[in-house]
């Protein structure tokens, strides 16, 4: 060991090469023995009550695609065995909703980079019937109304001074042109979601809750509200922006009645990794005060749930890569694997085939919480994805920081990873491989950096040296 270097810089380089070879040790075990999810069944203990189509959102950047995370749309049987799966062809990169219609066939909203694909499909011919495009950016949600009115909620939009111009709007097909439109900030202030900005709301479901009046999700806003077409007023409001313990950044949701006309709303609570029900009573429609009846826990950045005619509810759990029905208190008993990352589900028997025309006719189709006695919160059990015993890696950490003076941020800090860095990380490799390769790359960065701080002396001399 040289004289001019003390002892102890040896013991700190020793102590960081063994913790970076145990990092690489862990990522590497964890990319030979992790076996990645594919298409197919999980727990299955009560066969569906018929098809469930499944709309699988992808990853792709900047339209480049992964080819081991395909976006594409799936069939899934009684026994929860792949049908038949639909890749859609080089002008859908991504796919969002997916709504059975009236004569069978399927409505899909898919996107390309900046433009929005919305097409009926014949899953018993794989063909399309007819293909709709909007100048539009990355559209979550389109459904069809009657026979030629599509119902678009059109988020990322700008007017010519760069102002946010989201909006919901209803397409003519006969005509070819929008008959109706609903402008966001006409009805919000600026300052919402800390003002404007290219995402403003992020608008990402609108379904027709009644001829006339559209459920409206605002993503950012962390609202669901209904808008009168006739009038364009919020009839209804539940949340408000910020107020996180209401909702996170929902996703789809649905609106209920119980028998005795209680407003009643199930949305998917993707921040919150919950589902959730509410009822709207002390009031007429739009003045009471929400209550929550019903939540349910055990997810991964939900996006979607629909109430099923027999009271359970189709979960499509995002970021385990499957999609469960539920029974209202808690019990998986129907479980599907869709990589990756699944965004709707239809079971396609449950769809309410009342609509005007050929519509879409998807969403739930059941009673509320209230109406089935079972208010309370619940946790998901029973499937394979048993979360609370094998936690993610940001689960562990969240769930580790449970009761100490840093819970707040900790939490929030390890969701907002556990939510990124799916999109990134090779399928090949386990959360908690990931986080190993990682930390190992910032621990080699870190003592590289340091290496060079402390010996910058002698780099700069050896430099000064070596050029003329």
């Amino acid at each position: 060991m040289p004289d001019s270097l003390p002892a102890r810089r040896w013991l700190l380089r020793g102590l960081l090469g063994a913790a970076l070879c145990a990092l690489a040790l862990a990522a590497a075990t964890s990319a030979m023995t992790y076996d990645p999810t594919g298409l197919g069944p999980g727990n299955v203990t009560q066969p569906a009550n018929g098809n469930t189509v499944v709309s699988v959102q992808g990853f792709h950047f900047r339209g480049i695609g992964n080819g081991k995370k395909p976006a594409r749309l799936v069939s899934a049987g009684p026994n929860a065995t792949t049908q038949w799966v639909h890749d859609g062809g080089a002008d859908s990169r991504w796919y969002y909703d997916v709504d059975p219609l009236s004569d069978g066939n399927l409505l899909v909203t898919s996107t390309e980079p900046g433009e929005t694909v919305v097409y009926e499909y014949d899953p018993r011919s794989d063909e399309r019937v007819w293909t709709e495009r909007f100048d539009a950016k990355d559209t979550h949600d389109v459904d069809l109304i009657g026979d030629d009115e599509l119902l678009v909620a059109n988020m990322r939009a700008t007017n010519g001074s760069g102002v946010p111009n989201d909006r919901v709007f209803v397409y003519n097909r006969s005509q070819d042109r929008v008959v109706w439109e609903w402008t966001v900030r006409n009805h919000f202030p600026r300052a919402t979601d800390g003002g404007y900005s290219a995402d403003w709301t992020h608008v990402n479901d609108v379904d027709e809750v009644r001829e006339g009046e559209y459920l409206v999700s605002l993503r950012n806003f962390d609202q669901a509200v209904v808008v009168d077409r006739s009038t364009k007023r919020i009839e209804l409001r539940l949340g408000r922006d910020g107020a996180h313990a209401t909702l996170d950044e929902q996703h789809n949701p649905d609106y209920l009645e119980s028998e005795n006309g209680t407003p009643t709303i199930l949305v998917a609570d993707s921040e919150n990794d919950r589902v959730v029900e509410y009822e709207q009573t002390g009031g007429p429609a739009g003045e009471g005060t929400w209550t929550r009846t019903w939540t349910l826990t055990g997810f991964d950045w939900p996006r979607d749930a629909d109430r099923l005619p027999n009271g359970n509810t189709l979960v499509t759990d995002t970021l385990n890569q499957r999609v469960v029905e539920v029974t209202p208190r808690g019990e998986v008993v129907w479980e599907y694997f869709a990589p990756w990352a699944p965004y709707d589900a239809e079971r396609r028997s449950a769809a309410n085939a009342t609509g005007a025309g050929n519509a879409s006719i998807g969403g739930s189709n059941g009673p509320t919480i209230a109406d089935l006695g079972v208010a309370g919160r619940y946790a998901a059990s029973g499937g394979t994805n048993a979360s609370d015993a094998n936690p993610s890696f940001p689960k562990w950490v969240s769930r580790t920081a449970r009761g100490t003076p840093v819970e707040t941020e900790v939490g929030s800090l390890a969701r907002g990873y556990g939510h990124v860095t799916p999109f990134v990380r090779p399928v090949w490799l386990s959360s908690w491989g990931f986080a190993a390769a990682l930390g190992g790359m910032v621990l080699g960065l870190c003592w590289f950096v340091g290496e060079v701080v402390y010996r910058r002396g002698r780099i700069r001399r050896e430099l000064a040296r070596r050029l003329p």
